[in-house]
């Protein structure tokens, strides 16, 4: 399948490199707003570039449409494609305002065509280990799930720079907040693995509002830096998710059973290790001590804790490596199902659903929120499915 690009920043420098595993996609052209950035990505990557994005739509050879603006062009964007008769696959999220995500679901379906949105995590090796377990219900019946996306105080540390010329655009990234761009990566997993969110419960605060990154460029933040929510799903599931980047690196998630605990130390590494601990006398004195949470070593002695089989084997670098994500996979999947003519494992309605839950939690009341949309189940990826998705 042929696909374009709009947007040539550090996003599209990392879909591109995803893009070689897969090569039955092919990055037919790129296009954006900053006409040196796209002429600089062009001749990095040796891809064909479009002055505009009205040329690029014109273009009746490509099929697919990666939108990887600036979030406060997703809607802008992904909607002209759309009307252009193009596929679309957009980063989160899919839109800044719960009435264009709407929008946009209501002009694909009009179009008959498709319409996904990142993360795409859910596919990893990761997140489909975990479902396995839950549905082998390695914990029991899973009642309570608390999940931490902590990136530390960002503004502090070094801007991004990449050899095609893109630079980190940290200014948009504090303002659109780290709700909208992080808090993705776990609700989509949640969704699908506990089905719908009934009820959102928020807080919000922008707590480090000065958040200069260059000495002479004053930068005053008033979006959320810090998000915590108490999601209830339908199945009766309970979440506390916290978001920031104020607080100390932490991406961790714990799902509590009647049986047991599952762990997953680093949400944002595909082939992060999933552990299971089943409850036992001797691991509740033990975790009682504090030198067990000096040395959490200690509880694995103390107790039945095992790493649960992944669906797929990778080397010990992949697996406790701090970051690993394959940015192409879901549009892979989303050209295929377009081939094929299915419906995509990451669904429109149930993108929607996650826009809904995200804005929610951003834009915290005082009182609790009523989802108001819902999703057809999704289904875990088989063996034969996971062979053929590198």
């Amino acid at each position: 399948m042929r696909i374009g690009f709009v947007g040539c920043g550090l996003a599209a420098r990392a879909y591109f490199y995803s893009f070689k595993q897969y090569p039955d996609l092919e990055l037919a052209g790129v296009t954006g707003r900053n006409q040196e950035r796209i002429s600089k990505f062009g001749a990095f990557y040796s891809v064909k570039t479009y002055s505009t994005v009205e040329a690029l739509l014109a273009d009746p050879n490509i099929e697919l449409i990666v939108n990887l603006t600036n979030p406060r062009s997703h809607f802008e964007v992904s909607k002209a494609c759309l009307e252009a008769g193009k596929h679309v696959y957009s980063e989160k999220p899919l839109a800044m305002e719960f009435s264009q995500a709407k929008a946009l679901v209501e002009l694909a379906k009009t179009k008959g065509l498709y319409l996904s949105c990142a993360p795409c995590k859910l596919l990893g090796e990761t997140a489909q280990t975990v479902w396995e377990a839950l549905r082998n219900r390695e914990i029991g019946t899973v009642q309570l799930v608390y999940a931490e996306v902590d990136d530390g105080p960002t503004h502090l540390q070094k801007i991004w720079h990449a050899p095609c010329g893109a630079v980190q655009d940290y200014r948009d990234e504090f303002e659109v907040g780290c709700t909208l761009e992080h808090a993705g990566y776990y609700v989509t997993w949640f969704t699908a693995f506990f089905g719908p969110a009934k009820t959102i419960t928020a807080f919000s605060a922008s707590l480090w509002p000065n958040k200069q990154v260059v000495p002479e460029e004053p930068l005053y933040v008033t979006t959320p830096d810090f998000s915590v929510a108490c999601i209830t799903f339908e199945s009766g599931v309970v979440v506390r998710m916290t978001c920031s980047i104020v607080a100390p690196h932490n991406h961790s998630l714990q799902m509590v059973g009647d049986k047991g605990v599952l762990t997953v130390e680093e949400c944002w590494n595909q082939n992060a290790p999933v552990y299971i601990d089943k409850y036992s006398q001797l691991r509740f004195r033990a975790e009682r001590y504090p030198i067990t949470r000096i040395y959490p070593f200690l509880k694995h002695w103390l107790g039945p804790h095992r790493v649960y089989p992944p669906v797929k084997k990778v080397g010990l670098r992949k697996r406790y490596a701090r970051y690993s994500h394959n940015f192409a996979r879901g549009i892979a999947e989303l050209a295929w199902a377009i081939k094929e003519k299915r419906r995509s494992r990451l669904p429109v309605d149930y993108c929607l659903h996650v826009n809904e839950v995200v804005l929610a939690i951003q834009n915290a009341t005082h009182t609790p929120y009523q989802v108001t949309t819902t999703f057809e189940p999704l289904d875990p990826m088989d063996k034969a499915t996971r062979r053929g998705i590198p």
